[in-house]
């Protein structure tokens, strides 16, 4: 079974948020090809149109697809960064609102779960974010309870990274999750990838 994972992309968006995830799932795909096995995910950048999206820096990226035409995923993926724009855009927080009704997982990574957490989705979970913005987080969205000194926070349909390269941490455990723990461990060998350091803990599952 191929799972299509769709990403958001905004302007505003943190880059490796965006690239190490879909890293992470192109060399697991390509892995698993090596193997005979049929593609286990097929990563799709979605935007609000199809113009480029600029993240930080001035990093260009064109989406595969857009909020009005891209195939039905499996698995949507909200980036971080500079929120501004996905928040302000009532369009956006629709299509993801209307998105987590249809997925078997949505997820954030870093500041992307505000914009999950502007419309409800993180209520009553437990969550986390980067280190920086969890206070925030909190203070915000009370429904909600930060988990901190984790790189992820699987709680079944909703699953949360703290910030940047813990969104690599968790794309390899959806890998773990989805297909195999022997696949997640051979991608992150394969991307000469460590767990997420500075006195991070693994993710926790609640």
């Amino acid at each position: 079974m191929t799972r299509t994972v769709g990403i958001l992309i905004f302007d505003g968006i943190e880059v490796l948020d965006l690239g190490g995830p879909f890293e992470v799932l192109s060399v697991a795909t390509r892995l698993a090809g090596r193997d005979g096995e049929a593609a286990p995910f097929q990563p799709v950048l979605i935007g609000e149109s199809g113009a480029p999206a600029v993240g930080r820096g001035g990093f260009r990226v064109l989406p595969h697809a857009t909020l009005d035409d891209h195939p039905p995923l499996d698995v949507l993926i909200v980036p971080g960064g500079v929120m501004d724009t996905p928040l302000a855009d009532p369009r956006v927080r629709a299509w993801v609102r209307a998105q987590s009704a249809r997925v078997e997982v949505l997820a954030s990574i870093c500041t992307g779960a505000f914009l999950l957490a502007s419309e409800g989705l993180l209520d009553g979970r437990r969550v986390t974010t980067h280190w920086e913005d969890q206070a925030d987080l909190q203070v915000q969205f009370p429904a909600l309870t930060v988990v901190p000194d984790v790189a992820w926070v699987d709680t079944g349909a909703v699953v949360t990274s703290g910030g940047i390269s813990a969104g690599i941490d968790m794309t390899l455990h959806l890998v773990g999750r989805l297909h195999s723990r022997a696949l997640a461990d051979r991608t992150a060998r394969q991307m000469e990838f460590r767990p997420t350091g500075q006195g991070l803990l693994d993710g926790v599952t609640a």
